[in-house]
This record gives C-alpha cells, structure tokens and sequence, in this order.
C-alpha cells in the first residue's frame, strides 16, 4: 500500500487505522503528507478499501508481486488463502469437530496464533516455533496456509523468500497425544523468549464423561493458567466419523 504525495493533504484521518502503525507524517516542501512505511505495512487494505478513510482518495495499491503479495493472504481477511480457496489464516477442523471426529479421546488438538494487530509478526519468528515443533516430531496440519509456506512439513522450514515479510498473523495447527502434551509446553516455554511477537496457544480436547477436561491437569503442571472455554454447533451436518 503506498499514498500518493501529490494528492495527500495531511489530513492524518488515515493513521490511526493502520494496524500495525506503519502510516506516519513526512514534511515534503514544508508541507505534511502521510507516507507508509513498506517494511512494516502488511497489505490489510484496511486504510483504503476496507475503511476508505482517505478523503482524497490519495491511497493506492500499486502492483504487489511475490513474495511480497503474501502479506495479504495472511493480514485481510477479504483475501482467500490460496492453499485453501478460503478466508482465513487457519482452517476449520477446531471448530467441527462434531462432525470430523478429527481429535478423539487422548489427542489434544493445538494451535499457536502468532502476532497480533498492532504488533504482527514475520516468518522469521513462525519459523522459529516450527522449528521447535519439528524437533519434537509433530505432524502439521496439512490443510493450513502456514504449512503451505513450508519447504519441509518435517522440520517445520519454511520458504527462505518469504522469511522477512510481516502479516498480521499466522497460525500454526497440529494435533499431539496426550502423553505428548507436557513436550509441546516445555517447547512453547522455551522459544517464547526467542521470538519477536506475541502468540496466544489453544488447546482443544474431548471433554470426559464426567465433565472434566483431561489436559488441564497436564497444563497446570507445566505452569501455565488456561482459560476453560466450550463451543458446542449443534445440528450442522452428520458426523463423518466414529466415536472414539
């Protein structure tokens, strides 16, 4: 995203949309203009088009070729991702479980949200936690744009032209034994001081007949304080898998 000096009038309507803090003012023949830092934009659109804050219309997308078209794929929703034909920087598999039967009994499904509007994060600092996760053997969701950034699924490496280009977010998805669960955390822990962003980690398990949810004991034993939450879809289809 870029502003056209000549048409700017330093109105400064544009900068508290941006996301990542990337629109500021420039003197140009003493006169301010707003300017966009391209480092830091990550091709959200939310300054021009989504919320067509300009009164001039001096905002403009100019032509975005790769690597650098990827930011948008993971920052404006209004993009379909092409690995999935569909909006959105995950997949749907946490949140249809009902009918998938993708996470049974004793596997707890696991996903690392990494950055934030108003921080974001690179692939730099993704592939700092993939790397991480690979070493522990994890199976990544395969239906998952981080995943198709990946040049290797095993070691969680991810396409060296893509490193330093920001985005608002990105998810990383994979699914663990119970048993397994306590590694990922230890993991977690470790890298959190090695990257620069932040990250929200969700679980998501079977809930037992009795009601309790089997890893938080494991979660609490690691040292870290979860927020029980519960999402129940109820008559979206016929389950496509057997009880576990």
């Amino acid at each position: 995203m870029k502003i056209d000096p000549e048409i700017c009038i330093g109105c400064e309507r544009c900068l508290p949309y941006c996301p990542t803090g990337a629109i500021h003012m420039l003197n140009r023949d003493g006169e301010p203009v707003a300017a966009i830092d391209q480092d830091e934009c990550v091709e959200c659109d939310v300054c021009r088009d989504r919320a067509r804050v300009c009164p001039v219309d001096a905002i403009y997308l100019p032509e975005i070729k790769w690597p650098r078209s990827i930011r948008g794929y993971f920052s404006n929703p209004h993009y379909p991702h092409p690995s999935t034909d569909e909006q959105g920087r995950g997949t749907g598999e946490m949140k249809t479980n009902d009918v998938t039967g993708r996470y049974h009994r004793g596997v707890v499904g696991i996903v690392i949200e990494m950055g934030r509007p108003g921080v974001g994060t690179t692939f730099r600092d993704i592939q700092t936690v993939t790397a991480a996760l690979g070493r522990l053997g994890v199976v990544f969701e395969s239906d998952n744009p981080v995943t198709a950034v990946m040049t290797d699924k095993k070691t969680g490496k991810i396409q060296p032209e893509v490193l330093n280009e920001k985005i608002l977010s990105g998810m990383i998805e994979f699914k663990v034994e119970n048993t397994r669960l306590k590694d990922v955390l230890d993991a977690v822990k470790g890298i959190s001081e090695m990257i620069d962003t932040v990250f929200s980690l969700d679980l998501i398990s079977r809930v037992d007949p009795d009601g309790s949810i089997p890893t938080d004991a494991i979660v609490h034993a690691a040292g870290f304080r979860p927020r029980p939450n519960a999402k129940t879809n109820i008559g979206i289809g016929r389950p496509l898998a057997q009880e576990h």
